[in-house]
């Protein structure tokens, strides 16, 4: 979309008071055309719990003053709990949350200024909450865009992947930790702002405790969970995401399940929004967004909703140690799309795909040491060069690896590929992670997607799983994630099968030896012909938002990644940096600054001593006014229990204010 040649006349409100029924009130700052009093507007609503006064300040300005900028009111609301709102959030998505969301979205539609429709915006959380209220259906809803989120909070969020247990579980358990330890403002809340602050310290709780009393996919998960009744949702949505992010899957299962307009995006980037990417290439995102509001908020014409209902980013092989992915737009005018064809290569004795001998039932064992998965990236990567997977040779010497032949020509993939095995195990408790790579001419491994399984979850059995019988032969599938890859003529590809992928998946209580029979296993791949008309998609232009914040840098940004091994102890470690800049925002004069280290750690390849760590810190600063929050969450496990240690800190200058310490023991439940 073109940037407007005029800018029409913005109205910002830093601050307004949100009251729900139950008496607590929610913090809102709105962008809004300075004539919407006199001439209302659609509304555009962003529910999150990420600050707005200060960590996301600079972001929110510059995507909802562009909205603004294009005639809606947009609304950016801290949900109870978080930033400057009244209350105390005790976890995600809570019906509380949810009732709340319904409470401020009538609020929202009631008020002069909005013409009575209103869209829901937002990233991640935002996503998630984006579909979970639509799934209820308040009247005044009539959009949603959902970015990097889930349809199932259990088997595809950052929680459990397939039964497994995500390492970032923990890391993100401790963000949380970390955000709800933070004060309000007391320039929006006044003398209050110790007392509340001191309420969230007391009340906010250690949320991966939680999580982890979960392991199964029982009611706490399915709660919001809009996977469990897709028809519940009857307003439009476009669902957004990238392929380095960990929440690809659920685009193409919304564009396939809903029966309400729905469109798809998916592009190379991370989790961030598009328009944000630091992987080419970044789109014209916002203007994106312009064209879905003004066809389902203002009931703009605009042929949107004529278009394919998913575009896609169809990668080229590129080197793994780039962050730049060349490739073209593809489109599928339905989901799945008609010529895509599944095809079959067996697992042989020569490798991926040979026919020679495919009938043989071969047995290859494996029993990967642990450090398969210090070079996988993060789960929900930000596609920074830091936290992509690296060249897959550093991982593939662990696991057990099926190349195909040099390729005769190019092959072009879209949807799931899915690995069919023939396995047994000789442990009750036992994961697989499957790889798929593409092997340059050089010799360089690029991993192209992957999945991993709690084998006691076979078949789907979320809710319920078994115990495996050990030297005893079962198959089993296991998806990997949705992918679009088109591999270079030449290339080979690699399947890579290990027992262990630490740190992105907590390991199984004790080494597995996992053996697999060639004879009847084998790869699944979405083969998509190339089309004429792929050509024929045009670019959605370059990035264009509105002028953010004015901001002061005090401190750069400064983040790594490091895999230690230290010969002297066998210990391996990957350590993480993630110091963001430290910044004032000029027109409050705020200093704010967020520092997190993790650190996920084994020694001498002992499943005993796997331990993952994060310590973060957020500090606020203006003036004579100095406040900062520290937490520290250690996650460790033995053969039948998980054990969680934590500690809080707050303080106020140089004085402590506020401590407080866990240390609980849980039952690890075939996990």
């Amino acid at each position: 979309m073109p940037e407007m040649d005029t800018k029409p006349e913005i109205e910002e409100i830093d601050h307004i008071w949100i009251p729900l029924l139950d008496g607590c009130r929610i913090s809102a700052k709105i962008w809004r055309p300075a004539n919407a009093e006199t001439n209302p507007v659609p509304a555009i609503l962003e529910y999150i719990p990420y600050r707005k006064r200060d960590f996301t300040a600079v972001r929110d300005s510059s995507i909802h003053r562009f909205f603004a900028q294009h005639g809606y009111a947009c609304v950016r609301a801290d949900i109870r709990g978080s930033g400057d709102s009244e209350g105390v959030l005790t976890d995600e998505y809570l019906d509380q949350e949810l009732k709340d969301g319904l409470e401020i979205i009538r609020w929202i539609a009631s008020q002069p200024w909005c013409d009575g429709s209103l869209g829901i915006f937002g990233l991640s959380w935002g996503g998630f909450n984006g579909l979970q209220l639509a799934a209820l259906n308040p009247p005044e809803l009539k959009a949603v865009i959902s970015v990097a989120s889930s349809d199932d909070r259990y088997a595809d969020d950052i929680h459990y992947m397939n039964g497994c247990l995500l390492t970032d579980n923990l890391s993100w358990a401790s963000t949380m930790f970390a955000y709800n330890s933070c004060p309000p403002d007391p320039l929006i809340v006044g003398e209050r702002w110790r007392d509340m602050w001191l309420e969230r310290l007391a009340g906010s709780g250690l949320w991966v405790i939680n999580w982890l009393n979960h392991q199964h996919r029982d009611d706490y998960w399915k709660h919001a969970s809009v996977c469990e009744d897709y028809s519940a949702i009857r307003c439009p949505v476009y669902a957004v995401s990238g392929w380095a992010d960990g929440y690809t899957n659920t685009v193409f299962r919304l564009v396939e399940n809903l029966k309400a307009p729905c469109r798809g995006l998916v592009g190379p980037w991370g989790h961030k929004y598009p328009h944000m990417s630091d992987v080419n290439p970044p789109i014209d995102f916002l203007g994106e967004c312009i064209r879905w509001w003004d066809r389902w908020l203002k009931g703009a014409k605009n042929g949107i909703d004529d278009e394919p209902k998913l575009i896609v980013w169809m990668q080229d092989s590129a080197s793994p140690l780039s962050t730049n992915r060349p490739g073209r737009w593809v489109a599928e005018h339905r989901w799945p799309g008609d010529a895509i064809t599944m095809r079959d290569l067996p697992l042989t004795p020569e490798g991926l795909g040979s026919n020679a001998r495919s009938s043989v039932n071969a047995a290859y064992e494996v029993q990967s040491p642990l450090s398969v998965g210090l070079f996988a990236g993060k789960w929900y990567s930000y596609a920074a060069r830091t936290d992509l997977p690296f060249d897959q040779r550093e991982e593939d010497g662990g696991a057990l690896c099926f190349d195909s032949a040099p390729l005769t020509e190019e092959l072009e993939i879209l949807g799931t590929p899915e690995v069919h095995l023939e396995i047994e195990v000789d442990k009750p408790v036992a994961m697989i992670a499957v790889r798929l790579s593409d092997v340059a001419l050089d010799g360089k491994v690029t991993r192209v997607t992957y999945g991993v399984l709690n084998l006691t979850h076979r078949d789907g059995r979320h809710e319920y799983p078994e115990p495996l019988a050990p030297g005893k032969r079962f198959c089993v599938n296991a998806p990997m994630n949705h992918v679009a890859q088109c591999f270079s003529r030449g290339h080979r590809l690699r399947l890579a099968i290990s027992t262990s992928y630490w740190p992105l998946v907590w390991p199984a209580p004790e080494p597995v030896r996992l053996k697999v029979f060639t004879g009847s296993s084998r790869l699944s791949l979405p083969i998509r012909p190339p089309r004429p008309e792929d050509g024929q998609i045009s670019d959605f232009g370059r990035p264009v938002a509105a002028e953010p914040l004015s901001t002061t840098l005090l401190i750069p940004a400064h983040r790594e990644w490091k895999v230690i091994h230290n010969l002297a102890t066998n210990e391996s470690v990957l350590q993480i940096t993630n110091d963001d800049k430290k910044f004032r925002l000029d027109d409050i004069d705020l200093s704010v600054h967020r520092q997190v280290t993790e650190r996920y750690s084994y020694k001498n390849y002992d499943y005993g001593s796997v331990r993952g760590e994060v310590t973060a810190q957020r500090t606020f600063e203006r003036g004579g006014w100095s406040v900062s929050a520290t937490t520290r969450t250690i996650l460790t496990s033995t053969r039948t229990h998980f054990r969680v240690t934590a500690t809080l800190d707050a303080y106020e200058g140089d004085s402590r204010i506020f401590s407080k310490s866990w240390n609980e023991t849980i039952l690890r439940q075939l996990v």
